[in-house]
């Protein structure tokens, strides 16, 4: 399978500044590759990767519990939705543990916490831009609150699921947040997806990558459709575990998507022509 992926033949190449990206065609059922290809790297390192996804969920857990203790728990969808916004940025060390199993490279678990303050491309714009999405997303999820539910505070948890379910006003909030929350979800999948792999290895600038990988999503759109699809499913399965799940599931996503960014993309250099070497 990989290697039909591979073999697919390469689009026309974005032109970008000192590099060009190829956009590799690859079949329906290639997701299922890259997660098949994820898991091998999984367990190659389960130490690195386990833990990984511990430290995830940990946090994740943190902040649901400093909700409850709050009492607002109202608002953990609208963290759960954020997570997935950010998600992308938050998985760069597992892409440089398959970049350096890959390389067969010597893997430390120092090596990789720190993989995005060593990324050539302009990673740190990149994500910065995510958390502004990140906070208008949370931003928004309080206007909604307010203006279906009311000014005069977040429902208690026990009424809360009832308001949403069994009230006009509940509809109206889950219809519209969902859409709202769908719209920056796919946005910020189409323009991240590989962007981030790319800007941890190659140097290039964050538009450029952000517009590679919006590209791989408009060549591909059914294979795209179906990752965007077994992410989506697999965080929530997480999630709805009380993220214990995600110890699992977080690093699986994480190695599968350098492999999907290695599956789509071909980087050359235009001062020397022909392929970069292997990240």
């Amino acid at each position: 399978m990989t290697e039909d992926i591979l073999s697919e033949r390469a689009a026309a190449p974005l032109a970008l500044p000192r590099t060009a990206v190829a956009i590799r065609r690859v079949p329906f059922d290639a997701p299922w590759a890259w997660l098949a290809a994820g898991w091998n790297d999984l367990w190659r390192v389960p130490h690195i990767s386990l833990a990984y996804g511990a430290a995830f969920a940990i946090v994740a857990g943190g902040l649901l519990l400093g909700l409850t203790l709050a009492n607002w728990q109202s608002l953990v969808p609208a963290l759960a939705g954020g997570f997935l916004l950010v998600g992308p940025l938050l998985a760069v060390g597992l892409y440089e543990t398959s970049r350096r199993l890959e390389a067969g490279e010597h893997i430390e678990l120092g090596d990789v916490i720190g993989a995005g303050l060593r990324a050539k491309g302009q990673l740190g714009f990149f994500g910065v831009g995510l958390m502004v999405i990140f906070l208008v997303w949370l931003e928004l999820a309080f206007v909604l609150l307010v203006l279906f539910l009311g000014g005069a505070g977040l429902p208690p948890p026990s009424e809360f699921l009832t308001r949403l379910l069994f009230t006009p006003s509940g509809l109206g909030l889950l219809i519209v947040g969902s859409l709202v929350g769908g719209v920056l979800a796919a946005t910020v999948y189409a323009v991240s997806v590989i962007a981030v792999p790319l800007l941890l290895v190659h140097r290039i600038d964050a538009i450029s990558a952000a517009a590679a990988s919006v590209a791989a999503v408009r060549q591909n759109p059914k294979p795209m459709l179906l990752w965007a699809g077994l992410i989506g499913g697999f965080m929530a399965f997480g999630c709805a575990t009380l993220f214990l799940g995600l110890v699992l599931l977080f690093p699986l996503i994480g190695h599968a998507t350098w492999h999907a960014f290695r599956a789509l993309v071909v980087v050359t250099d235009d001062r020397i022509g022909g392929p970069l070497p292997a990240p």
